[in-house]
């Protein structure tokens, strides 16, 4: 299933590519994220020492308020962020398989590629590793890397361009999270929504191939690596974006900078 409200000419102008991790790069029906999502309540439940029911709707009322449970969590109570962040991500990856055909079809988007994360480096690490993409991302901006200030804020997104020196009106984003793309738009950025089967923000709901995308919402993919596959032959004849850096490296075939684990 793909919808575009936009041609796929847009790409053309592409040379950084910003993926979201969760439901993102791998495909929802993994449950993956579920896991993070009842572990959340536990350290919930745990902390704040009330029962399930209570730690799931202050759960989703920070989430829903704040824009992370985290972020509600560090302003309503002052939970330490890594505390937080080690317990959920603490989470069985076997559902996850190595993901070839999507490392080939990433590798060979011209420019620079990251990973852009509410979550911590070490769970984007973890996952990108299982798939068998990691070697293709040159970075990852996780949420200690944006001050614990998620997307779809203007402070995560001006963090993460000024850290890498992206120029959004060269870049496409893809997200799971319709409302975490209309800052990617409103900064000049194309944008991609991979259609999740795990809907846990009511903006979601609005979202249908049978209607009209809305204004930042240029694309609508449930396939990445097919719809990454279709942009061949419309990115192919570049000869203005080089994939080599300086070093003579191509863009995301190195290790990345691990930096430190959050």
């Amino acid at each position: 299933m793909t919808s575009s409200a936009r041609d796929l000419a847009d790409f053309r102008k592409v040379d950084t590519w910003i993926f979201d991790l969760d439901n993102t790069l791998y495909p929802a029906e993994s449950n993956l994220f579920h896991q993070v999502d009842r572990r959340m309540g536990e350290f919930i439940a745990n902390y704040l020492e009330v029962v399930p029911e209570e730690a799931r709707r202050i759960q989703k009322h920070y989430y829903r308020t704040f824009g992370t449970t985290l972020a509600g969590l560090m302003k309503q109570h002052g939970v330490r962020p890594t505390d937080f962040l080690d317990y959920v991500h603490d989470i069985d990856l076997s559902p996850i398989q190595p993901a070839p055909d999507l490392a080939r079809a990433a590798r060979a988007l011209p420019g620079k590629r990251y990973i852009f994360t509410n979550g911590s480096r070490r769970h984007a690490e973890r996952v990108a590793e299982k798939l068998e993409v990691l070697h293709v991302f040159d970075d990852i901006f996780d949420i200690a890397s944006s001050d614990y200030i998620p997307k779809p804020t203007r402070h995560a997104f001006d963090r993460f361009c000024s850290a890498h020196g992206i120029a959004p009106e060269r870049s496409a984003m893809f997200e799971d999270l319709p409302h975490n793309l209309e800052t990617a738009h409103a900064l000049g950025m194309v944008t991609v929504l991979v259609h999740s089967s795990y809907h846990d923000h009511p903006a979601q709901r609005t979202i249908s191939p049978d209607r009209p995308l809305p204004p930042h919402v240029h694309h609508l993919t449930d396939d990445l690596t097919g719809f990454l596959n279709a942009l061949g032959p419309v990115i192919a004849p570049r000869d203005s974006v080089d994939n080599t850096g300086a070093d003579g490296e191509t863009g995301g075939e190195k290790e990345l900078d691990r930096g430190t684990s959050t």
